[in-house]
């Protein structure tokens, strides 16, 4: 008897047991999918729901990596025991094993805590609900620690992750159910209920108060605190980076939103598997290009001066605004999920313009927390099925009148 009959016949004789769905769950994750067609009129092809959420989570890999680097390399940029890199993506100053380390243990359990609770939170309804468990969450548990701060406790991540599978995802019937962005939803509970820790206008320095008493004798713990870009524009300083710098990641942020090279070629990668969007992620560059412009020509025309609390962010360069924050990341990765996203192509291009101009217009004008791109993709999952059905509507009144014209 080969192995597929043998789990065959095991899958039968303990098809009543509330533990199936988990051990399924593992198989299907090592081996093949539960169910698979073999004959008929069924269209074959080799990438189902496990391999496109693979193909993702590939893509933002590098992301990961990097971010493990760029932590090490704050915290001793911070320190004074690394030097400035000067725009090289390949600078040896940056790429040590020194700055590796100190990153992947800090990061590594972001990680963890983000898949464990996560997929053990799948795996507890889908034995009370008795369905197979599915395989959206890997791709959110990767997005998670990529979008949150380095610095963030484990246990409101914990929390965090909870409520989004649970409200976000597992209330509206699971993967392929919910209108909102589960990643997204993570991180906006973490904002609203620990808005302090999501700043974001902080450096984090890994055991800073037993550094600074090592490093600099019990010098002021704000002599090695800097501040990410953001926050340093939206409080009237200039950035302190370089164009390059920003481009190539070298700067403080959340774990996976710094660099944008290697988000670029994320996006790269995921348009040719035909997995992410190129439609939305043009439409909200051009969308955020467009607001950038607007705040650039408000402040040449002298409405808003310097003494203004907005103008820091309204002068920066317009083509700044995608480079800095979490803007790129959340284009490239968040916007473009297929579930919460616009599916028809005119949607597609109105959807991720609106993404862009309102990612932007949120980042100046927010008060409390100079970043926009996780509200705007929020609220156009909302709008998303709207814009859809007028698509949808207006696609139909111009057949009806070709049908119309034809027919006199």
């Amino acid at each position: 008897m080969g192995l597929k009959e043998k789990l065959h016949n095991f899958k039968v004789k303990n098809k009543d047991k509330k533990w199936l769905p988990a051990f399924s769950a593992i198989h299907t994750f090592l081996y093949l999918p539960n169910e698979t067609t073999h004959n008929g009129t069924h269209i074959k092809a080799a990438d189902d729901l496990k391999r496109t959420m693979n193909t993702v989570i590939m893509a933002m890999i590098p992301c990961l990596i990097f971010g493990m680097f760029n932590a090490g390399y704050q915290h001793n940029l911070q320190v004074g025991e690394a030097q400035a890199v000067a725009g090289s993506f390949f600078s040896s100053e940056f790429w040590t094993m020194a700055n590796f380390m100190i990153g992947f243990w800090k990061i590594l359990p972001l990680v963890i805590v983000s898949y464990g609770v996560g997929l053990g939170i799948e795996f507890i309804f889908a034995i009370i609900k008795g369905h197979e468990v599915e395989e959206g969450y890997l791709v959110t548990g990767m997005l998670v620690p990529l979008i949150v701060p380095v610095d963030i406790p484990l246990w409101m991540l914990a929390v965090a992750v909870v409520f989004g599978v649970v409200i976000g995802k597992e209330v509206f019937g699971g993967t392929g159910m919910n209108i909102l962005n589960p990643a997204l939803t993570i991180r906006a509970f973490l904002f609203f209920a620990y808005p302090t820790w999501m700043s974001g206008d902080k450096v984090w320095v890994e055991g800073a108060v037993e550094r600074t008493n090592e490093i600099l004798a019990g010098a002021n713990l704000d002599a090695i605190s800097g501040e990410t870009i953001l926050g340093s524009l939206a409080q009237g300083k200039e950035a302190g980076y370089g164009v390059m710098d920003m481009f190539l990641g070298f700067i403080p942020g959340s774990v996976g939103e710094t660099s944008t090279l290697l988000i670029l070629l994320g996006g790269l990668f995921l348009i040719f598997a035909k997995i992410g969007s190129w439609r939305i992620m043009l439409s909200s560059a051009l969308g955020a290009i467009v607001m950038g412009l607007i705040f650039n020509q408000v402040v040449d025309s002298g409405w808003i001066t310097e003494s203004s609390k907005f103008y820091g962010l309204m002068s920066t360069t317009w083509w700044h605004h995608l480079l800095i924050g979490g803007f790129a990341f959340g284009t490239v990765f968040m916007a473009t999920d297929p579930v919460t996203a616009s599916q028809t192509n005119k949607g597609k291009w109105i959807y991720g313009f609106l993404i862009g101009f309102i990612s932007i217009l949120i980042r100046v004008f927010n008060p409390a927390y100079p970043e926009g791109v996780m509200l705007a993709i929020l609220l156009m999952n909302v709008f998303a099925p709207t814009i859809d059905h007028y698509v949808v509507q207006g696609n139909v009144k111009q057949r009806m009148k070709r049908l119309k014209a034809k027919t006199a």
